[in-house]
């Protein structure tokens, strides 16, 4: 099949979705320009901060989208590119995209608050401990699969066959690993990053402190990126992986306390030009790939092999695959900082459901490159290598992926398209692991705060809570592979959008107004995901005896079902009250 199709297809799908169903949600929502939002009337500086849409764009991306729609479509491609495909565009379209805009409303309704804040209104008390207690395991696992792969991306070594290069080549630094000479692509990335970083808080003082014209600063942030990738190739950072979690651990704890614009803002702003480039490149190769033919190397169909490899298709490819067609995470964003920061309502559409779209279009290039960039048989041997010879490395599969594309496609050189795939990976990486921590520290704080009526001192500490998050994500992350992370992550992703799902439609019901676009995802996605939670601990946690997995998959579930019990009992006295109030007359029309 021609590759290209996949993308031509889809680009309609999201474009006719944005403009029909996210207006629909928005006048169910009432959008309203007139009504203030939590930035423009608290605006404190630090967290409620009014910020321009296209800098509040490339923050809430970057943030949302992570290595998800990398990762979870190179991983799942092995059930074939039709079943994936699918999902990426109905998931984006129908859930994803839904959840997300959905989610970012009703936090800005309710002053900014969290989705556990805002299901504590809806579900009691009972409900917001139970939210946020699912809440903060579900983060725990976003960050410590994250930092697993970051560690794995900054470290990636790709021979340079490869790259289609010879070994007198002196482009790229290279180091001979098991007799193979190897170009040191993660280093590449690892300069980049700690350059990028270090720029941030100058980029965010121009911007918020001295007002400096985004578009100015578009400019510099550019040239940031180019500088930074340029001082790679001279002189590529490398260092162990687990050096690279605790460098990448003590960055985060950092990042979480000090103000968003001094290093979050401004290092998603200066990055989302990376993911904006990467975007637009496997967009237009995808496009060149159509009028070219290029075919997918990848079956159409290999249900049998991915269930060998993953498990059984349902619920495997759904939760396998978290960002790009459905993530829980995106609530914790928009509610934890995006719904902090949006001046107008208007925005929300753009930045929620623009910003899912976009990842779904992301994650079907992803798909193309994979499929078009590498021969299946390679690819499964990076993904899914035999036990005890390398760890799965889905970041460099995808970086190789995409190099090898754009040289089919534009005759661009392998080596470039690889470097430029990694520092993708790695940019959708860090950004994602120190807004998580972030949020973290925020979910640990209204935990406190709800269990004391006066928490002591320490608790109230974001050097305490942040510190917290960072220890547990250390731990986590250094106890198990990315292959025993990956699935326990993404059915609580996908559970937490579900349980995000039903706080939202029990917050419409309260007010009278239309639901079930809302209620429907969510039940598929609970469905799905306590199911997969299930099938994970009877075919693998359990018969392995892993206790720490075992005990956070056990406790996902009941946490779960302990929600719907009350969601069911909210939806129906909601309902009732709603129709009760129909039917008492407004008091202005009593005579």
């Amino acid at each position: 099949m021609n590759a290209g199709y996949l993308l031509i297809a889809a680009v309609p799908i999201f474009l006719i979705a944005y403009k029909a169903y996210g207006s629909y949600i928005s006048r169910v929502f009432q959008e309203n320009d007139s009504n203030i939002t939590p930035a423009e009337e608290i605006n404190d500086g630090v967290d409620y901060v009014p910020t321009k849409p296209l800098v509040l764009f490339g923050h809430h991306f970057a943030s949302i989208a992570g290595a998800g729609p990398i990762v979870g479509p190179t991983f799942a491609m092995v059930f074939g590119f039709i079943p994936v495909w699918l999902w990426l565009v109905l998931g984006s379209v129908f859930v994803g995209a839904v959840h997300d805009f959905s989610a970012l409303l009703t936090s800005m309704r309710e002053k900014g608050k969290s989705m556990a804040e805002v299901a504590e209104q809806t579900l009691g008390k009972a409900g917001f401990l139970l939210f946020i207690s699912f809440t903060i395991v579900m983060i725990l696992m976003v960050t410590s699969v994250f930092l697993k792969l970051t560690a794995a991306a900054l470290t990636s070594l790709v021979p340079l066959t490869t790259l289609s290069m010879p070994e007198s080549q002196t482009m790229l630094k290279t180091v001979v690993d098991g007799g193979i000479v190897k170009a040191r692509i993660g280093g590449i990335a690892s300069t980049s990053v700690i350059i990028i970083t270090g720029f941030a808080p100058l980029i965010g003082y121009l911007l918020y402190k001295r007002r400096a014209n985004p578009a100015l600063m578009a400019v510099v942030s550019i040239l940031v990126c180019v500088l930074s990738v340029g001082i790679g190739l001279r002189y590529p950072i490398s260092l162990d992986p687990n050096t690279w979690m605790w460098i990448v651990g003590c960055y985060s704890l950092l990042a979480a306390g000090i103000p968003v614009w001094i290093i979050l803002q401004s290092r998603d702003f200066t990055n989302s030009f990376l993911l904006y480039g990467g975007v637009t490149a496997l967009v237009a190769a995808g496009i060149a790939a159509a009028a070219m033919g290029l075919p997918m190397g990848a079956p159409a169909w290999n249900v049998a092999e991915g269930t060998a490899k993953l498990g059984l298709i349902w619920p495997m490819l759904f939760i396998t695959i978290a960002c790009g067609a459905c993530s829980g995470f995106h609530a914790l964003v928009a509610g934890g900082t995006t719904a902090k920061q949006c001046s107008k309502e208007s925005h929300a559409r753009k930045i929620a459901y623009g910003g899912m779209v976009l990842e779904g279009l992301l994650a079907v290039g992803v798909l193309i490159a994979v499929g078009t960039g590498i021969d299946f048989e390679h690819y499964k041997a990076l993904v899914f290598p035999a036990p005890g010879t390398a760890p799965p490395n889905p970041g460099a599969t995808f970086a190789v992926g995409m190099g090898s594309l754009m040289h089919k496609t534009f005759a661009f050189p392998a080596a470039y398209g690889t470097i430029f795939g990694m520092l993708l990976v790695e940019g959708f990486l860090v950004t994602t692991i120190d807004t998580a921590v972030r949020l973290n520290r925020y979910l640990f704080e209204e935990l406190w705060g709800a269990l004391f009526r006066n928490p002591p001192r320490i608790l109230r500490s974001y050097i305490f809570n942040s510190g917290l998050s960072v220890a547990l994500m250390l731990y986590l992350a250094a106890g198990n592979t990315v292959m025993a992370l990956w699935p326990v992550f993404g059915s609580a992703n996908q559970l937490l959008a579900a349980l995000t799902l039903i706080a939202v439609a029990t917050w419409l019901v309260a007010r009278g107004r239309k639901f079930l676009f809302a209620l429907i995802p969510a039940a598929f996605m609970m469905v799905t995901t306590v199911y997969s939670l299930i099938y994970l601990l009877q075919t693998k946690y359990l018969p392995a005896k892993d206790r720490v997995l075992t005990a956070a998959d056990g406790a996902l579930v009941v946490l779960s079902v302990l929600v719907v019990i009350l969601a069911v009992k909210s939806l129906l006295a909601g309902k009732k009250t709603a129709e009760t109030a129909e039917k008492v007359p407004v008091a202005g029309n009593v005579r």
